[in-house]
């Protein structure tokens, strides 16, 4: 047995196959009683059914009842196990020291309980082999998966998928499936980014290679949920949460090296600068939409019996735009960094004019026609005119982000 680091202390390791294609890894935390049953279930399917040279390494996070003895006797009895002993609890952990560790090919994980069919491992792992993707998720909200879990568990997994949706952007289906696999080298480069070691670590880990162009391949499982789950949820909730928050700031900073592990695992967009799909966008502008229209109305009541109507309108639709375009440039078409920033802050403003034209063009009108308007009325009329002008502004933006700049082509 030999040290590794601070997060793994021992481990044994198998001699029998010491370049497998593949390393299924088992993360464990006091399953002394689940885990036997796992393991010999797994290498019976390995053997029998799976064609291709495979290794089960159980990743013991710290575990404080027998299950490192256990594991100790499998890796006996099992020439194709091995174990991994680390001395802090995570799941995220777990994998993380794993994955780093092996020297297959691909690199899987599932949970002990085996509650996802073992019949999906082989389409998991297949176009990783090919090359054809970089990481492959199994899902269980696909129409074509069949999961058998209570409705608690189904709501919680959907409603999260679905934050993950509108906040992060993300357009994997199934975050938290405790079954992934990935190629070895592609974990290597993205491993040191994330950051999260417990139960986030899944989604940290698909939303950067997501957001890097890494290509995640997912399939569609049989799964039966375990009533014995020790997750505490609450806990689990709140941990994600936080993680989203942390993992939306940093996307939003441009402080990940995204752009290099690109260029690393050769996924450049075929086309720079195309955004995402044109569903997702509009929620997401909708949204700051609304959030600069309460913006410019309350700073519109506040300016107009200062400045007159006209006035207190430039200010307050300057003053949004700016904010509006800073939003949908991070948030609504996924452009992060410095770069090019002054250039599109100007285009927005361009745009910006053309609202401003709406607005005051409705003002003026109203005045025209209805000289003692008052400003309830005045409000009306721009809440309308404001919606022409958003329609307006959102396919200005979209044609602003979707062109490439000539410094963002792609070098070959």
């Amino acid at each position: 047995m030999t040290p590794q680091s601070t997060t793994i202390a021992t481990e044994s390791r198998v001699e029998s196959a010491p370049h497998p294609v593949l390393d299924i890894v088992v993360p464990v935390y006091n399953e002394e009683a689940d885990l036997p049953r796992c393991v010999r279930r797994l290498s019976e399917y390995v053997a029998e059914q799976l064609p291709l040279s495979a290794r089960i390494t159980i990743a013991d996070n710290a575990s404080t009842d027998d299950t490192a003895a256990v594991a100790e006797r499998l890796a006996a009895e099992f020439d194709t196990v091995r174990v991994l002993h680390l001395d802090r609890k995570g799941r995220g952990r777990a994998l993380k020291a794993a994955w780093a560790d092996s020297d297959a090919t691909v690199v899987a994980y599932m949970d002990v309980d085996l509650s996802t069919d073992l019949n999906a491992l082989l389409p998991l792992v297949a176009p990783l082999l090919s090359g054809h993707s970089d990481i492959a998720i199994g899902t269980r909200l696909d129409s074509a998966a069949r999961v058998v879990r209570g409705p608690k568990r189904e709501l919680i997994s959907r409603g999260y998928n679905l934050l993950l949706r509108t906040s992060l952007q993300a357009r994997f289906s199934d975050a938290q499936c405790g079954f992934k696999a990935m190629r070895t080298d592609i974990a290597r480069r993205l491993l040191p980014l994330v950051e999260d070691g417990e139960w986030f670590f899944d989604t940290e880990l698909l939303v950067l290679a997501e957001r890097a162009g890494l290509r995640i391949h997912e399939v569609p499982v049989d799964w039966v949920d375990d009533p014995d789950s020790r997750v505490d949820l609450a806990d689990t909730v709140r941990k994600d949460l936080l993680g989203v928050c942390r993992l939306a700031r940093a996307l939003a900073t441009g402080s990940l090296p995204l752009d290099e592990l690109r260029r690393a695992a050769g996924r450049e967009p075929l086309v720079p600068g195309v955004p995402r799909g044109m569903v997702g966008q509009l929620v997401r502008f909708g949204l700051i939409g609304i959030a600069s229209t309460l913006a410019y109305l309350v700073l519109y009541l506040a300016l107009q019996p200062l400045f007159g109507g006209q006035a207190a309108n430039f200010l307050a639709l300057l003053v949004t735009a700016i904010g509006n375009t800073a939003a949908n440039r991070v948030f609504t078409f996924g452009v992060r960094g410095r770069r090019n920033a002054a250039r599109h802050q100007v285009q927005g403003l361009l745009i910006f004019a053309l609202g401003l034209a709406i607005t005051s063009g409705a003002l003026f009108v109203l005045h025209h026609w209805t000289p003692r308007a008052t400003r309830e009325l005045e409000l009306l009329v721009l809440i309308f005119a404001n919606l022409a002008a958003t329609v307006s502004r959102f396919v200005g933006l979209r044609l602003v982000f979707r062109a490439p700049a000539p410094e963002q082509a792609v070098d070959r």
